[in-house]
């Protein structure tokens, strides 16, 4: 059986957090500007980011594959990709359907996250993943809160992959010591 090093994880890893980071940053930013309504580009960007979470776990579990927490990722893939359906499902039922399934899918991979991160945390750059994890947990719970109050809004989640995306940046900076 073929085990692969630590430190070509640890690049793969790095390239990885990368792109997550500048998804995060792009798809905030899109969904700041449609955040008023749900129109057909909010709901595409809602469901876009599930998907997009989920095909970053697949490049995750597969360039770690054994050296990583397969059973976590493979959790996470398939509650992402479930979670994009549900969101496109909630989108026709209003903004506080759509807060109360990403607050629900936030928390599930808030804790997949943290769960992640414990595994790896002999690796550099993976205590900004356990942090990121238990905000995630927090930020869900209080989107599903947030769900049942007056004038709900979606530009919280604009925030919330903002600061996720920055959580990517640090993990893939303190990765490149351990990838070298």
């Amino acid at each position: 059986m073929h085990t692969v090093p630590a430190a070509d994880v640890a690049a793969s890893l790095r390239r990885l957090y990368f792109v997550r980071f500048a998804f995060a940053l792009i798809w905030a930013a899109l969904l700041a500007t449609t955040a008023a309504s749900l129109g057909p580009v909010a709901i595409a960007l809602l469901v876009l980011y599930p998907l997009f979470d989920g095909v970053a776990a697949v490049v995750d579990a597969r360039s770690s594959k054994d050296k990583g927490p397969a059973l976590s990722l493979y959790a996470n893939i398939a509650v992402s990709w479930l979670t994009a359906a549900g969101l496109a499902v909630a989108a026709s039922s209003g903004i506080p359907a759509v807060l109360r399934v990403w607050g629900a899918w936030a928390v599930v991979s808030g804790v997949t996250q943290l769960v992640v991160g414990v595994i790896r945390r002999n690796l550099d750059g993976h205590w900004p993943m356990i942090l990121s994890g238990g905000i995630s947990v927090l930020a869900g719970s209080s989107f599903v809160l947030q769900a049942s109050q007056e004038g709900a809004s979606l530009l919280n989640l604009a925030g919330y992959a903002t600061l996720g995306g920055l959580f990517f940046l640090v993990s893939a900076l303190r990765l490149g010591r351990a990838a070298r």
